[in-house]
């Protein structure tokens, strides 16, 4: 370890570092007030290049969104180091590894439950709360898996929230209905919003929404790509999973609203966008209008299940319903949307009866 001062007063740090092909070189840093923040640095950069438990949780963040930096989209990183660095970092960053055990991540968990929405001051709903844990169990489990951590402390202080809300959030017919009379005179939120509701789209999917994806003849709509607005970007990325790509028949009603909806377009081609606007512009159109019509708040995903519950109420196979959402596994249906098919036992004994 070394340290020297400079003639500015400041203090640098110089040291030597072996990559994983044994080939060393020096790393300096300048900048230091005092020589013991200059040693500072060079131990946490050594542990963290060799991987020792000595080294902070700040640390193996870091080594952790490099890691996953080219591995998710853009969006989903943004996302991700954003719930980190809100909920996550200001607790643990400045320890150590060795000395974070299960005990202080239950006091971590126990402030978690605790904590209040600075927006609603309502506590964190169950299912966000199980999304920031398991993102503090994924970063250990990178540790294990590729960094020789022993265990992942979080195992023993066991899991915190719910996977799926107990209630799910969704408008009927009637009072989807209801609300899209109050933004017709709107047309791309009031068509959008048709879509949505009667297709089950991922609001990313919608916006992606060329004219050439409209097939009028088989009356069918193409999704093979997502929308995002990132960093005041316009980002066309794949779906979400490969399953997401599909074409979906569209029902006779919405197929007019379409038509009407290009014969007042202007200027457009196949590649035009249907719905040149964002995520946040039906964000508020659905508070905004929502209220007007005196409807409960529901999400603008909450369409997607408005939707999918609409199907399985009018006994829709859940394989087509699964196909319909571009969900990769059966399960993902089932396990979301379960507890609507247990609403329908009357007609399972119907059935039965029969």
């Amino acid at each position: 370890m070394a340290a020297t001062k400079e003639s500015t007063g400041t203090w640098t740090a110089r040291f030597y570092v072996s990559d994983y092909k044994g080939e060393r070189s020096q790393k300096k840093k300048r900048g230091f007030k005092t020589k013991r923040e200059a040693l500072v640095y060079e131990r946490e950069f050594l542990a963290k290049s060799e991987f020792n438990l000595s080294m902070t949780f700040k640390s193996l963040y870091e080594l952790y969104m490099s890691d996953m930096e080219n591995r998710l989209r853009e969006n989903t990183f943004i996302s991700k180091e954003l719930m980190i660095k809100l909920k996550i970092l200001p607790f643990f960053k400045d320890m150590k590894l060795e000395n974070i055990t299960s005990v202080i991540i239950r006091k971590w968990q126990n402030e978690l439950l605790n904590s209040v929405n600075p927006k609603t001051k309502k506590k964190y709903s169950q299912t966000y709360i199980k999304t920031i844990n398991n993102q503090l169990v994924a970063i250990f489990n990178y540790a294990v898996k590729f960094h020789n951590l022993k265990e992942n402390p979080c195992h023993k202080a066991g899991s915190i929230g719910k996977k799926h809300a107990d209630e799910m959030n969704i408008w009927t017919v009637e009072e989807f209905n209801k609300f899209v009379t109050f933004v017709k005179h709107k047309p791309v939120s009031y068509v959008g919003f048709q879509i949505l509701f009667w297709c089950g789209l991922r609001v990313g999917e919608l916006l992606a929404l060329t004219t050439k994806d409209i097939n009028f003849k088989n009356k069918t709509l193409n999704i093979d790509k997502s929308y995002q607005r990132i960093k005041r970007r316009d980002v066309i990325t794949p779906p979400k999973t490969p399953k997401s790509k599909r074409i979906i028949d569209i029902p006779d009603n919405l197929t007019l609203i379409l038509e009407n909806y290009l014969k007042k377009m202007y200027d457009y081609d196949d590649e035009t966008r249907l719905f040149p606007t964002t995520k946040s512009t039906y964000e508020h159109d659905m508070i905004v209008y929502s209220k007007k019509a005196y409807l409960k708040k529901i999400r603008l995903h909450d369409l997607r299940h408005s939707h999918a519950s609409f199907l399985i109420n009018n006994n829709v196979n859940i394989l087509a319903i699964a196909n319909r959402l571009g969900h990769e596994k059966i399960e993902t249906t089932l396990n979301t949307y379960s507890h609507l098919y247990r609403e329908s036992h009357n007609f399972m004994i119907e059935i039965l009866n029969k």
